[in-house]
């Protein structure tokens, strides 16, 4: 019988990205939050990823009872001090979408040196268990900006940020070559060990650093 995870989140590209990186590893039915009876969720109060990311996985499990990982990714631009950070997802206004925030990103950045466009991409992925259980591990992928959105692979920033090593932006690499390097994919693959575990019905205990 194939074990089931839920990812909370309502994004069909994170569901794909997930999907993509567990296949290989592990044989188990990715659900997301469409996919489960809906419940109210909590806002994302957190002043970190980590805390971010707790939160929705936490709520989720209490809702569904099923093992469920969560994750809260942002951009960390070096010469705004680390911000949009937490508020990436929501940099231009609750109510506007991905182009809308790389837009004001790129006026924010406007009067920035080319050489002071240094950023990373972050992200924090929770797993949280029916028992209780809680594991969190962060994965980070450096770079830097460019004036010019390029590439549809991607959301969100993507199209502005080129990893470290690479000459195309985020959204210009095929699916595969970017979850071998990106903050989510890295964070997700540390969770792995966790996961397997946690899906094969093991304790707290077994569960636990």
């Amino acid at each position: 019988m194939t074990a089931r995870l839920l990812l909370a989140t309502r994004n069909p590209k994170k569901l794909d990205e997930l999907r993509r990186i567990l296949a290989p590893r592990m044989p188990v039915e990715v659900l997301g939050l469409a996919d489960v009876p809906a419940f109210d969720e909590v806002p994302e109060s957190g002043a970190s990823f980590a805390e971010n990311a707790l939160i929705k996985a936490i709520e989720a499990v209490k809702h569904t009872g099923l093992v469920t990982v969560a994750d809260d990714s942002g951009l960390a631009v070096d010469a705004l001090n680390g911000m949009p950070g937490v508020l990436s997802a929501r940099w231009a206004g609750a109510r506007h979408d991905d182009a809308a925030n790389l837009a004001l990103l790129l006026e924010q950045l406007s009067d920035t040196p080319d050489d002071r466009l240094g950023a990373a991409f972050v992200c924090a992925a929770a797993l949280v268990t029916p028992d209780g259980s809680q594991v969190v591990r962060e994965g980070r992928m450096p770079g830097r900006l460019v004036r010019r959105p390029r590439g549809s692979n991607g959301f969100g920033y993507d199209p502005i940020f080129v990893p470290d090593g690479h000459s195309r932006t985020s959204a210009e690499l095929p699916a595969e070559q970017k979850d071998e390097i990106s903050h989510r994919g890295r964070a997700l693959r540390e969770l792995v060990p966790f996961l397997l575990r946690a899906l094969d019905g093991h304790d707290a205990e077994q569960l636990s650093e």
